[in-house]
């Protein structure tokens, strides 16, 4: 018997989107249906959070997963790729090749901010990295709805894709943003971010979404485009890049 979205701890942002805030690092994973295909946006933190997802989309939708998209190679994003063999996997161009040059340095990462030694060992190690580089935009046909993928960075990482969903039935676009935007707190600039990029990425983000649109942040709540403005505003202040 199936599940509704809500049911399954999911929040509803339009017809056949939906997006779940994971408990430990609430990292948004969001879900995309289609007639013919059913992409999921970012993946977990490691194996058993993605095969809790699994479990659930195909408990909601009766289907499984068949494309997923990364929006940054950070662990709390990635590691649950591992449950999902099999299943293609989109990255901003760049994301595969670092994943797979540096499996060690997202193992630390995952420990240093208390992700279990041997959980985050095992999801590295049989880590599904993308297949498919995403350089510049990358269209999704899903049956019904058509998907764009962006590379819209660099800024939060070097390799950040968001993933825009056309609202049905004139509702707004639904824009999941990555870490790039973050609602829960102030945005996170760890070693590989780009803070001179940051604020031109938010200005290609609200570009392609668009005032009406919904921005779903990599944490937090969701947004509309005068949130994601403001924080590009205070991100060039903090960073000391100049107005355009």
């Amino acid at each position: 018997m199936r599940t509704s979205w809500e049911e399954a701890g999911w929040e509803r942002l339009a017809d056949g989107v939906a997006r779940r805030r994971l408990p430990q690092w609430d990292a948004t994973v969001g879900v995309v249906a289609g007639t013919t295909g059913v992409l999921l946006v970012d993946t977990g933190s490691g194996l058993a959070e993605g095969a809790e997802l699994r479990r659930q989309v195909r408990g909601v939708l009766g289907r499984e997963v068949s494309h997923i998209a990364l929006t940054h190679p950070h662990f709390d994003h990635v590691l649950g790729t591992a449950a999902f063999a099999g299943v293609t996997v989109f990255g901003a161009t760049g994301m595969g090749e670092l994943l797979r040059r540096e499996p060690e340095a997202l193992l630390t990462d995952a420990v240093r901010n208390g992700a279990d030694p041997g959980a985050a060992a095992e999801a590295v190690d049989t880590l599904v990295v993308p297949q498919h580089a995403v350089c510049g935009e990358r269209t999704l046909d899903l049956g019904d709805r058509h998907v764009l993928l962006a590379n819209v960075g660099p800024g939060h990482s070097a390799h950040d894709l968001a993933v825009c969903v056309q609202g049905s039935a004139g509702g707004p676009e639904v824009v999941f943003c990555g870490d790039l935007v973050e609602e829960s707190g102030e945005p996170q600039a760890g070693p590989d971010a780009l803070p001179a990029c940051w604020p031109a990425a938010l200005d290609r983000l609200l570009s392609l979404g668009g005032e009406e649109a919904r921005y779903v942040p990599g944490h937090g709540a969701v947004v509309d485009a005068r949130f994601v403005r403001t924080q590009r505003e205070e991100l060039a202040r903090r960073f000391g890049v100049s107005p355009v």
